[in-house]
C-alpha cells in the first residue's frame, strides 16, 4: 500500500485478524480495539486501513512489536516468528460491530 490511498483489499493484507482475548475486551470500553498487522505496516498504513475496512475514524494508532516464542513439537525445539500488533484508538461515538458480543 503506497501514499495515502488504497483498496479494501490492500486494507485487509495490512489488518490480519482482531484480537478477541480478555484485556482486548476490556480496552473496547474506552474505544480500543486491538489487530494483528502486516509487520511491514506503520501507524499511518494501519489507520487508513482501518478507516476504510470499517468506515470509523480513528484518533490514535499504537502498535507493539511482540518477540519470538519457544516452542517444543515432540523432541525439537522451534522458535515461532515475531508479528506486531496495533492497540487502535476510536472516536468517541464509533465503534466496530464485528467485536460486538464476542
Amino acid at each position: 500500500m503506497k501514499g495515502c490511498g488504497g483498496s479494501m483489499s490492500e486494507s485487509f493484507d495490512i489488518l490480519r485478524k482482531p484480537i478477541i482475548s480478555e484485556k482486548a475486551s476490556d480496552l473496547q470500553g474506552s474505544h480500543k480495539y486491538t489487530f494483528e498487522v502486516s509487520r511491514s505496516a506503520n501507524k499511518q498504513q494501519i489507520k487508513i486501513a482501518v478507516e476504510k475496512a470499517f468506515g470509523v475514524n480513528v484518533v490514535n494508532v499504537n502498535v507493539l512489536t511482540l518477540r519470538r516464542k519457544r516452542k517444543r513439537f515432540g523432541p525439537r525445539l522451534s522458535k515461532l516468528s515475531f508479528w506486531k500488533k496495533a492497540i487502535v484508538t476510536l472516536k468517541d461515538g464509533d465503534a466496530i460491530t464485528m467485536y460486538e458480543g464476542v
